[in-house]
């Protein structure tokens, strides 16, 4: 029987944080369990040597350019006899994959962000994903071209598609694979008094969590709880002390595994206020937990994947201050909902998912 041969090519791995690196550590367990030949190439210095997949690092010093002639080297190496390459990363990982010029592997990308309109982000922008399409045209034909090298996209939601199918001319094929749902037993959670506030992720301008912060000020039966890590860091500490906040706000370190879960279980509301979120793990990591999930109004979840969240409008202070209350005034309402039986929609599901179209290309 002859094995399918699957490169993931990803920018983050473990024991990086962030939902691209669970993703991919996920789905190729998934497809190693089934005796696919899998490998990783990641950006990083060190990993875990008790990983059971063969993961090739490459280093993230120098600059861009060199970063992404290591990574054209390694996928030359690593990728020559693979049947498919699976990108996750347009720009970090499509880039090096251009370069390295492979004429036999079958190319997918999966789009779960966008590199181009997260970048605008960390400069200050305030659009959402929507708003940037419409005002910023010309970067279509730059990403177009990107996108022309792919034989396939796969999109994690429905909303990210059908912005690309308006913007991009001649996409190549694409499809839709929604995230998984981790399955468990959803506690029931009662509240706290105060109530407590968690974001989990990273510290980034898009998830506009300075905003979440100012709301604070107007919400004193309440604490928050900023666990993770990211550029932002540091500013958001300023902005915490200036505001006369650190009594009631808390940035903590990056957490995983059995820590990850005790954060979700010693809190009362995960709070997402991202201007975007397109297909948020941790607010599926949350759910499976029993925890009620405060979620942005412009996500790309589907309805089965946030039936126990609250979808509201979080954009400034003001917003947020109103979602908190009503969520205080309700909680035990919303709380029920969280610790409902989950929808199936499992890893095995997604695996399964993935062959059946990586074998349409064989």
């Amino acid at each position: 029987m002859v094995v399918m041969k699957v490169v993931f090519a990803t920018g983050i791995y473990p024991p990086d944080i962030g939902g691209p690196a669970t993703y991919v550590h996920r789905i190729a367990a998934a497809f190693h369990e089934r005796k696919i030949a899998v490998k990783v190439i990641a950006y990083g210095e060190t990993g875990n040597e008790t990983e059971p997949l063969p993961v090739f690092r490459v280093s993230r010093r120098g600059g861009p350019v060199m970063r992404w002639w290591r990574y054209a080297k390694m996928l030359r190496e690593v990728a020559k006899d693979a049947d498919i390459i699976y990108a996750f990363s347009s720009v970090s990982c499509g880039v090096p994959l251009w370069l390295a010029h492979l004429k036999g592997p079958h190319k997918v990308l999966r789009l779960g962000g966008d590199f181009f309109w997260e970048r605008y982000t960390d400069g200050g922008g305030t659009r959402s994903l929507k708003e940037w399409y419409d005002d910023e045209p010309w970067l279509n034909g730059f990403m177009s071209g990107m996108l022309k090298h792919y034989n396939h996209i796969v999109f994690s939601s429905a909303f990210q598609e059908d912005l690309y199918e308006k913007y991009y001319h001649m996409l190549p094929l694409h499809s839709v694979i929604e995230n998984a749902l981790p399955q468990g037993v959803p506690i029931h959670h009662e509240r706290h008094d105060p109530l407590r506030l968690l974001f989990l992720g990273r510290f980034v301008s898009f998830k506009n969590l300075g905003t979440l912060i100012l709301a604070l000020k107007e919400l004193p039966g309440m604490t928050l709880s900023l666990v993770g890590e990211g550029p932002l860091r540091r500013p958001l500490e300023k902005l915490i002390k200036s505001e006369g906040l650190s009594d009631r706000v808390f940035v903590l370190p990056a957490v995983s595994g059995d820590g990850k879960q005790q954060v979700f279980l010693d809190h009362d509301l995960l709070v997402l206020p991202s201007l975007t979120e397109i297909s948020p793990n941790t607010a599926l990591e949350a759910r499976a937990a029993g925890l009620p999930v405060l979620l942005t109004e412009e996500t790309g979840l589907s309805r089965q994947l946030t039936d126990a969240a609250l979808l509201r409008p979080l954009r400034s202070p003001e917003d947020i201050v109103v979602a908190l209350r009503e969520i205080n005034e309700h909680y035990s309402l919303l709380a029920d909902k969280a610790s409902s039986p989950l929808p199936l929609r499992t890893w095995d599901m997604l695996a399964e998912e993935h062959l059946h179209l990586f074998r349409s290309f064989l």
